[in-house]
């Protein structure tokens, strides 16, 4: 197997609340191989953001490394694009702004700068709103800005942190059909978090299950074992199939029997 795109190393994160220190992240090990999209599922407040915004660099381990093809993360880069579950747009900038504010590290001309905020605004059913700015959007229209703009820059990496919870369910569907469609034109590797478990399965090529806090791997579902051709399916023939099925309820006692630990613990 080839070399980690990103490798955890040993990493723990701990915060300060007061006098007392509060482990989220202990002694995490994981490799995320190029081109792979790879999903985090797990209790509530278990520390998936936290291990996502490390990857990010927007958070510095406690202990441990987190690497980039071998060299550690110590600040954002322009190879990592983050979609959070919270709408990070500027409200004095227009959608169209918005999108196209990503680019501004990219060496492209003007036009190839209007083709891909262009092009992108079309993938996200946002014709009509370029010149509105997000006080004049709803919660999902402000969500589908924020992808576009992460899906224009075209990074090596998309970090993306529950991006459809915000969605209507018919518009998240379309999102996460487009999102693999995505996906198999550019090749970009992907972390993934989502507290759904078909979200999970449809999309990613392993499932991560994340222990109660701190968050340590409890187990790795490699979905391809199970459906190889899960990606050349629709949504509801992969939703209708048996092996679905199977999966839905071996990842959902693995999450749920976390949940159980942790109200024990209350």
């Amino acid at each position: 197997m080839s070399e980690p795109k990103i490798q955890f190393e040993n990493v723990s994160k701990n915060y300060t609340r007061g006098k007392m220190i509060v482990p989220a992240v202990a002694e995490f090990n994981l490799p995320i191989y190029e081109n792979e999209f790879l999903v985090f599922v797990g209790p509530s407040g278990c520390g998936k953001s936290t291990l996502l915004h490390m990857a990010a660099g927007l958070i510095t381990p406690t202990s441990g490394k987190v690497l980039l093809d071998g060299k550690e993360i110590t600040e954002p880069g322009p190879d990592r694009a983050v979609v959070f579950q919270q709408f990070a747009l500027f409200p004095w900038k227009t959608v169209y702004e918005n999108i196209k504010f990503g680019l501004r590290f990219k060496s492209l001309d003007e036009a190839e700068k209007k083709n891909s905020v262009e092009k992108h605004i079309a993938m996200m059913g946002l014709n009509g709103f370029e010149n509105s700015y997000p006080n004049e959007l709803s919660g999902g229209m402000k969500q589908r800005v924020a992808i576009a703009r992460a899906y224009a820059v075209n990074p090596a990496i998309l970090l993306l942190d529950e991006p459809f919870a915000a969605l209507d369910a018919q518009t998240r569907t379309i999102m996460q059909e487009e999102l693999i469609e995505f996906r198999k034109q550019s090749k970009h590797t992907v972390l993934f978090i989502t507290h759904s478990v078909e979200e999970a399965i449809f999309l990613g090529d392993r499932v991560v299950v994340i222990t109660r806090r701190p968050a340590r791997v409890k187990e790795i579902i490699d979905l391809k074992r199970f459906m190889p051709d899960m990606h050349e399916r629709s949504l509801d023939k992969v939703l209708s199939s048996e092996e679905f099925s199977t999966l839905r309820t071996k990842i959902w006692g693995l999450v749920r029997s976390e949940i159980s630990n942790e109200k024990g613990n209350l």
